[in-house]
């Protein structure tokens, strides 16, 4: 996980840091950083991270999301959504991929989406075929 976090780190092409504050929509291509208190409405193609002192109250669309501060409101992660330790989510969260790392809160409902849960749910035997 920390080699993909440098990655993640390497590519940032905007980063708020602590002490700023965004009330509005963000819209970006490439990984963009938030440590600081966001509100209203994210949407990328990309990666959208939230650092360990941010406050984010917004929906969140993002091919990946990974969240290590506080969030509130619904999470569309296109890959994933990475809820990592020290983290708290209060929401929604729609994904095919979730990873909830251990000392991290979660409050809210999962739906898992996208072609992997499709794809599986096609596979699955019915229950009148058995």
């Amino acid at each position: 996980m920390a080699r993909n976090d440098k990655n993640y780190e390497k590519s940032i092409r905007a980063f708020l840091g602590e002490g700023t504050e965004f009330k509005g929509v963000i819209s970006f291509e490439g990984t963009v950083r938030v440590d600081g208190v966001l509100e209203g409405e994210v949407i990328t193609e990309d990666t959208f991270i939230v650092g360990a002192a941010a406050h984010v109250t917004a929906n969140i669309q993002a091919g990946v999301v990974i969240i290590m501060g506080h969030v509130e409101g619904k999470i569309e992660a296109k890959e994933k959504c990475e809820i990592r330790l020290g983290s708290h989510v209060k929401g929604e969260v729609h994904t095919p991929s979730i990873y909830i790392e251990e000392g991290a809160v979660f409050e809210g409902a999962c739906y898992m989406t996208g072609e992997n849960a499709r794809s599986e749910d096609q596979l699955a035997p019915s229950v009148e075929s058995a």
